[in-house]
């Protein structure tokens, strides 16, 4: 008999143990991850006294699956509109967090005397709340529907978002020789420019390639399809010198704007926990008690950085934002832990080899401790609150509570000089960056082939006409776009002393566009700097002038419009789209929530009317998504079905209670479900049976037993259409369904 390999046994160990710990976790209440994350512990060589992990290379590389799948999950449910829509509040408050956070780390780890390496990943990854512990906790606690919660989300957001840049910075770092080294504001540029380039791109081919193969798409297609282009985008991100995760946040966050993206995430998401399960339990395995023992004094310390400084500087962050007081510390509150992006940071440096090896159960250590304390730091939010507001001085509190109000986000600006100019920024940015990397590839992989097959100025000449054909819609884009606009006229025809600005404007894309052009010829041929500038000009007017160009460049822009807004178009045909009036009901306290109704509640088949939702809870039900159908301003007569989604609207308080009874009203579990099942039995009419002579409808086979007659028998007469008025006889034999009791009942009252 063959030996089963290290993989599968290490993998049935793993996942039997993450198994029997997880459940026990759910029973507690507690996150999934600390079951994982103690699983792993339990099966770590620290633990002598149980069975461990053979081969840890393995594991280690399924590990690292898992932290793509995490972050192309996560890059599934981010969307670039959605951070766009949220305003500069959100902005605002994730920025204040991680500088002040990634400060009092590195000043923590200066404090116990830590290598200067160690202590800018301690600021990272303390800097870094946990979105799954948060939003488990939520969940949990019934908070989930109030207003500070989902600030606390989109700030979380904002801070995975960051997190993918502070991994790429800190891998910079790691290979520099100092950290203040000019190499960070270069990994900044090519953060921003393969970020801008891939989605741009991606939003131009992923959609179209879906959009084709559409009707050849189903589920097994679907998800090896989109796995496919996140390890694709994972190998190509490695290539150009990023990390793989990196890559597989950034097909995923390709992929949100799709379509298809809603049915990605289900399908992804049992994949996403298996791996990721794999990953924390990888986690755990480094957890080891001698170096916690040891470093016990650090991880008492770390923990209490985190909880002040997160409450602190937390509130201080919402605040800055625009948020009230109460809010602003309700929020700070609920982010005083630690979690995925930590162990993955941690997990960065080790791979590196830059920071030590204590680091990494310390801060597992840290964030065990910390999600544990999570739900009570929520909860202790408003007594701090109440507790803050009688110590200060009245005046301090009503200055404090008069400086957080923010401008209504509906008031718009007088000036046109600011769209304006906002919008010519982003198209010479976007353009440009497309520009340099069709140049790039021509030059690249295009020239050596040009030169191979034609001699050396005949393929420079060839290469060089073929680049600027390929760039000057873009460079027609940068020079022309927005010269015509509705801002441009205006400015242009309300004061004279407008005009030269708007004028400098179109000379310095012009100098941008035939700095390209300049560049393209300078690059292939030997010709004096004016002629090139001259030869740029006139290329430039040709540009200018094209009519062709710009139908292309107008086609190019449509099509890329039309794949970015494709999921809303999508989503306000079938009915899905949020009402636009819900922006308008946060001014008066009241929001939106959205709930669903459990397959299993008590509201099911019952009328709005019987269930006196407005009466009971003071709350108003909007509309009602079922499948595809949108119900708006439901009457009483709108009866619930089970998976029905509710648009409620009203406060926190109503919308918690609507929530606890939504959750908690329903039909108990069946006890005895074993006994329910259906048998098909033959029974036949005795002479004694008081059901001799009675028709089938006065018998009470249904009623009284539960039972169903689906044949009979009379000698040689076989009956399948059964007839409820059929009389019954002597020595008719009748097929019946039902459960067994029923049928034991049934056939006792044929017998006698």
């Amino acid at each position: 008999m063959t030996e089963i390999p290290n993989l599968i046994g290490d993998l049935a160990l793993i996942l039997t143990v993450a198994g029997i710990v997880t459940l026990i976790f759910k029973k507690l209440k507690q996150p999934l991850v600390l079951g994982y994350i103690v699983a792993g512990f339990l099966v770590s060589p620290h633990m002598p006294y149980l069975m461990s992990v053979v081969d840890k290379a393995d594991i280690q590389t399924w590990a690292d699956i898992g932290v793509i799948f995490l972050l192309f999950s996560l890059g599934l449910d981010f969307s670039f509109k959605k951070i766009l829509k949220m305003g500069m509040a959100p902005v605002i408050a994730a920025c204040t967090i991680i500088f002040c956070m990634v400060v009092l780390g590195f000043l923590t780890g200066q404090a116990f005397g830590w290598s200067r390496m160690d202590c800018i990943f301690l600021g990272g990854m303390l800097a870094m709340s946990s979105t799954t512990i948060i939003y488990k906790a939520f969940d949990d606690l019934g908070l989930r529907q109030q207003t500070f919660a989902g600030l606390v989300m989109s700030v979380l957001i904002l801070e995975d978002v960051l997190a993918i840049v502070m991994m790429v910075l800190l891998s910079a770092i790691a290979g520099g020789k100092s950290p203040d080294s000019g190499q960070m504001l270069g990994s900044i540029v090519r953060i921003v420019f393969f970020l801008i380039l891939w989605f741009v791109v991606g939003i131009f081919i992923v959609p179209l390639f879906l959009r084709a193969t559409r009707r050849l798409m189903n589920n097994e297609t679907l998800i090896i399809v989109s796995l496919g282009l996140c390890f694709l985008m994972a190998v190509i991100s490695t290539k150009v010198g990023f990390s793989s995760a990196f890559g597989a946040f950034v097909m995923g966050s390709i992929l949100a704007e799709t379509i298809e993206a809603d049915k990605i995430i289900k399908l992804v998401e049992p994949v996403k926990n298996l791996f990721g399960a794999i990953f924390f339990v990888s986690v755990g395995m480094l957890v080891d008690p001698a170096v916690i023992i040891n470093y016990a004094g650090p991880i008492v310390a770390l923990v209490l950085t985190i909880i002040i400084g997160q409450a602190v500087f937390g509130t201080l962050g919402f605040w800055l934002s625009g948020q009230r007081l109460s809010t602003a510390m309700k929020c700070g509150f609920s982010m005083a832990q630690i979690g995925e992006f930590a162990f993955i940071i941690a997990s960065l440096g080790l791979s590196l080899h830059v920071i030590s090896s204590f680091l990494y159960p310390v801060v597992v250590a840290v964030s065990v401790i910390t999600t544990f304390i999570t739900p009570y730091m929520i909860r202790a939010a408003t007594p701090a609150y109440s507790l803050l507001v009688s110590r200060l001085p009245r005046r301090w509190v009503r200055r404090i509570e008069h400086s957080s109000i923010s401008v209504p986000a509906t008031e718009k600006s007088r000036s046109l000089w600011k769209p304006l100019l906002t919008a010519m920024l982003w198209n010479v940015l976007l353009y440009s960056i497309l520009s340099v990397a069709c140049i790039f590839l021509m030059f690249t992989f295009v020239l050596p082939v040009c030169r191979q097959l034609l001699c050396h100025w005949t393929g420079n000449a060839v290469c060089g006409l073929a680049t600027v054909f390929l760039i000057a819609p873009f460079l027609r884009a940068i020079m022309i776009k927005k010269n015509h606009s509705e801002e441009f006229r205006t400015l242009w025809t309300e004061s004279i002393v407008n005009r030269f600005p708007l004028v400098f404007t179109v000379i310095l894309r012009v100098v941008i566009v035939c700095a390209f052009i300049f560049y393209v010829c300078n690059y292939l041929t030997r010709f004096s700097n004016a002629v090139m500038i001259t030869l740029a000009l006139a290329v430039v007017v040709i540009m200018a002038m094209s009519r062709r160009l710009k139908k292309r460049s107008i086609h190019l822009e449509r099509l890329f419009l039309q794949n970015l807004h494709s999921r809303e178009i999508a989503a306000q045909v079938e009915g899905t789209r949020r009402p636009l009036f819900e922006g308008r009901l946060l001014d008066r306290d009241i929001h939106i929530g959205e709930f669903t109704v459990p397959v299993d509640s008590t509201w099911c088949g019952r009328t709005l009317r019987d269930l006196a939702l407005r009466s009971r809870f003071g709350v108003h039900v909007s509309s009602i998504l079922r499948g595809s159908q949108r119900i708006n301003i439901p009457n009483g007569d709108t009866i619930l079905f089970p998976g029905d989604n509710m648009q409620v609207i009203g406060d926190d308080t109503q919308l918690q209670k609507l929530n606890e009874s939504i959750t908690t009203e329903l039909v108990p579990a069946d006890p005895d479900i074993e006994k329910r099942e259906m048998v098909l039995r033959q029974l036949t009419v005795g002479p004694q049976s008081t059901l001799a002579g009675k028709s089938i409808a006065e018998s009470g086979i249904r009623d009284k037993y539960d039972c169903m007659v689906v044949g009979l028998e009379r000698g040689e007469q076989s009956l399948t259409l059964i007839n409820p008025k059929y009389i019954l006889k002597n020595g008719d034999i009748m097929w019946v369904v039902g459960e067994k009791d029923g049928i034991r009942a049934l056939k006792k009252a044929l017998d006698s």
